[in-house]
């Protein structure tokens, strides 16, 4: 699966509730997909504006390596307590920045079988919770941070998705180069 970076348009979009009938085998695949993704990119959450989907699911692993996924997601509590991490980003690759944000959650959601439950969370599931929540939100955690650091970060991955699209339309120029020479090849060969 493609991890859309910062700068795609669909990382800033509020994502819309998932409908019940969309909780079926197909979406179950896209978790599934998704997980795969994710651990192998070395990350402990997904959002699905992070594959392209403005839909209201994550999947997440955290330190207590338990797979899962919320669909749906309502934050109904925070603590008042705040703690510091140092947060990255599958969407902003190499990048990481201290964020305070509460120490614990109260969530609730549906699970990738439609079913509802709560879950109360402190420490890293918290925090994966409410960065996940963030990206449903479309608000990236550059945003909760140092807004000259955001600034800078937000400036590097544009420059970063300009020069991938420059190399995706070189790469596609060849590619038609290519296909140019070999249909004139095969033009040849059936006179």
């Amino acid at each position: 699966m493609k991890i859309y970076k910062l700068g795609e348009e669909v990382l800033r979009k509020k994502a819309v509730p998932v409908k019940a009938e969309e909780i079926n085998d197909s979406l179950r695949e896209t978790f599934n997909e998704m997980f795969q993704t994710m651990l192998e990119a070395d990350g402990v959450g997904l959002a699905a504006p992070q594959i392209g989907d403005s839909r209201r699911y994550f999947v997440i692993i955290s330190d207590d390596e338990v797979r899962r996924v919320f669909v749906n997601p309502q934050i109904i509590a925070t603590s008042n307590d705040l703690c510091d991490y140092d947060e990255g980003c599958l969407s902003l690759p190499g990048f990481n920045e201290t964020i305070k944000r509460p120490s614990k959650v109260t969530v609730q959601a549906l699970n990738e079988n439609g079913k509802p439950f709560t879950l109360e969370a402190d420490g890293l599931l918290a925090r994966i919770i409410q960065h996940e929540y963030d990206h449903l939100e479309g608000i990236v955690y550059i945003d909760r941070g140092d807004p000259q650091i955001a600034a800078e970060i937000t400036e590097k991955m544009k420059k970063r998705l300009e020069r991938a699209a420059k190399k995706e339309a070189e790469r596609a120029k060849k590619a038609a180069k290519i296909a140019a020479k070999i249909a004139a090849k095969e033009a040849k060969k059936a006179k």
